[in-house]
């Protein structure tokens, strides 16, 4: 330890140094700035031999041999950057056992001269790095990371460890088939607390307030351009997005810049080191800005869209607050991104399987920025660091919020869904949710006219609504499953199975009906909301609460047939069942085919092909 100048562990990195040095592999999830890197570079230095690390970014490497040397831990890295009679003179070097640890990146593993040089090196230990990238359905594939898994049948004396900064328990569990590793290896879920993090969602209908939110959060956590407050970061969903937004950025005073993968690689390393050198204020960027970027004074990340998934929003947001200081995160949502978001996984992955995943993951971040329990507290729960939950920030809108109104009757909240869905029925695939809010609020609109919709029974049902809520509620309704898109060019409405039996009434209605307007309590109420929170846990209001020990060990059971049955059919762990599924499974702990049918993600193929072992495991958990 004191070589590498440290004086005591982390949580979970004495864990798995001892796992690593036992012999034994692992899965690390831990955040970035967690000290994943210290958990195999300090048993690398012990093993004898040569231990290989397998990362994606160049600079991280450079960074990580740098700081090796100058520990006195011989290191080295292969990349693309070095030129030829470089890269054959550490070769060489490799050969000859001079170095405990050897950097190199996923497309070199293919390379046959490469895979002959670790077959003759003595490597007692792989890591992989950003192992989450090996799963195609987590939310940063690359197909290079497809080849680890020979390679380590290659180096079958290796022990293993898997490091992630991001990974829900079905992403685990298919780094773990992908790599060839035992469903019982160790796995440890430490550090994704956040609490300097204050979290915000906010729902806009516009250009002009999406723009007012940016500037608003600017000056709350940056003070001015003059102040040097320190930094802030703000994803745009596209690439012109981002140009625009730093323009009109710059013309407010801030030093922005753009950052986008159609820049050329002069452009984008210049804006990524005028950031890093505190040069520039903000960064503009689509997703392509951000790995390897560990700037400590970001004050605040900014997404003018959601993004795939929660395990990119976390890592996205978790650039901020670095310090340990408070920091803020703003999540904007629009009516507009759920049938946008629809057109763009369609476009990109013809496979319908891969497309329902990937929806699903999406509907997941939508489900979650709707609220109804502390943000922090919810993201644990959904990457399984139950350990770490907060019983409320404190900080978080949904936190301060809680004293707002109560939610509505029930009866109330059942006419008005039903009503809602109805309209999007009389569309019949036609239309998009605009046309849905028009009918139900009575509005004139062509469209209706032509196709004879603004003399059916739904015109204006919902006449007493505004516009605004009207088009919240309709994306309530489609991250609660009931309502779909179809149609790539221009996203159209369509009512799901489940969603006609909520409007018939063969289903029950649970849904938060959203607000006109958001009370906001005052600071000094953040602990009373706290306190709201910890009185609302276990209680039922809370449909993520907390799990009993009999639930969690249920669902990690299921966990394990998962990957099982996964194994025996070739196929991904979510084909079989996503972890939602899961916990609805240990939650309901149905006895049969027909109460598994109520389970969330299952239809009868999926029930005839993997139903019986489902519920053999929830059977034996008594």
């Amino acid at each position: 330890m004191r070589a590498f100048g440290l004086e005591s562990f982390r949580p979970g990195q004495r864990e798995a140094v001892e796992t690593l040095l036992g012999g034994g592999n692992l899965l690390l999830v831990a955040p970035t700035g967690g000290g994943k890197s210290l958990t195999y570079q300090l048993p690398a230095a012990l093993l004898e031999g040569t231990t290989l690390v397998v990362s994606p970014l160049i600079a991280l490497m450079q960074d990580q041999v740098s700081a090796l040397d100058s520990r006195g831990v011989a290191a080295t890295y292969l990349a693309s950057t070095l030129d030829p009679e470089e890269t054959r003179r550490r070769i060489r070097e490799i050969s000859r056992g001079r170095f405990k640890l050897v950097y190199v990146a996923p497309e070199r593993l293919v390379l046959p001269g490469f895979r002959r040089l670790l077959r003759d090196l003595r490597c007692p230990l792989v890591a992989v790095d950003e192992a989450h990238c090996i799963s195609e359905w987590g939310h940063d594939f690359r197909p290079e990371y497809s080849e680890i898994g020979q390679v380590l049948e290659e180096l079958s004396e290796a022990r293993v460890i898997a490091c992630t900064a991001t990974a829900t328990p079905l992403v685990r569990d298919e780094i773990l088939l992908q790599l060839g590793l035992p469903a019982d290896t160790p796995q440890i879920v430490r550090g994704f607390a956040r609490p300097n993090l204050i979290l915000r969602v906010a729902e806009v209908m516009g250009k002009r307030e999406r723009e007012a939110r940016v500037d608003e959060l600017l000056r709350e956590a940056l003070r001015d351009p003059a102040a040097s407050g320190g930094a802030a970061i703000v994803y745009a969903p596209t690439r012109r997005g981002s140009e625009a937004e730093a323009e009109r950025l710059q013309r407010a005073g801030w030093r922005a810049g753009a950052y986008h993968a159609g820049l050329d690689g002069a452009q984008r390393d210049a804006t990524q080191a005028r950031f890093m050198s505190r040069g520039l204020d903000v960064v503009v960027a689509t997703n392509a800005f951000g790995m390897g970027i560990d700037r400590t004074d970001v004050r605040a990340v900014i997404h003018l869209a959601p993004p795939g998934s929660i395990e990119a929003y976390y890592q996205e947001v978790g650039r901020a607050g670095r310090d340990g200081l408070p920091a803020w995160g703003l999540l904007m949502v629009s009516p507009e991104d759920a049938p946008r978001r629809r057109s763009l996984i369609e476009s990109d992955a013809g496979d319908p399987g891969v497309v329902a995943h990937k929806w699903e993951l999406f509907l997941e971040l939508l489900r979650w920025s709707e609220g109804g329990s502390c943000r922090h507290d919810a993201i644990l729960r959904y990457f399984d660091d139950e350990s770490e939950t907060l019983a409320g920030c404190g900080a978080c809108d949904v936190c301060r919020d809680l004293e707002g109104p109560q939610p509505s009757d029930p009866s109330e909240v059942e006419q008005i869904v039903r009503k809602a869905l109805s309209g999007v029925a009389r569309l019949r695939g036609r239309f998009g949710l605009r046309a849905a809010v028009n009918l139900v609020r009575g509005k004139s609109d062509d469209r209706l006219a032509r196709s004879g919709l603004d003399r059916s029974p739904t015109f204006g049902v919902l006449r007493e609504r505004s516009d605004v809520w009207l088009m919240r509620l309709y994306q309530r309704l489609v991250t609660a499953g009931w309502v779909d898109f179809k149609g790539e060019d221009r996203p159209l409405a369509v009512l799901t199975s489940s969603g006609s039996e909520v409007m018939t009434g063969r289903r029950p209605v649970r849904l938060l009906l959203p607000r006109e307007a958001r009370a906001v309590p005052k600071p000094e109420r953040r602990r009373a909301a706290g306190t709201e929170l910890r009185r609302k846990a276990g209680t039922g209001e809370d449909p993520d609460g907390p799990w009993s020990e009999l639930e969690e060990a249920l669902f990690q059971a299921l966990r394990g047939c998962r990957q099982k049955l996964a194994r025996e059919a070739g196929v991904p762990a979510y084909l079989v069942a996503h972890d939602r599924s899961l916990r609805d499974l240990a939650r309901l702990r149905p006895q049969d085919s027909s109460g598994l049918a109520e389970v969330h993600g299952f239809g009868p193929s999926k029930i005839a092909r993997y139903g019986e072992a489902l519920l053999e495991v929830v059977a034996r958990s008594g």
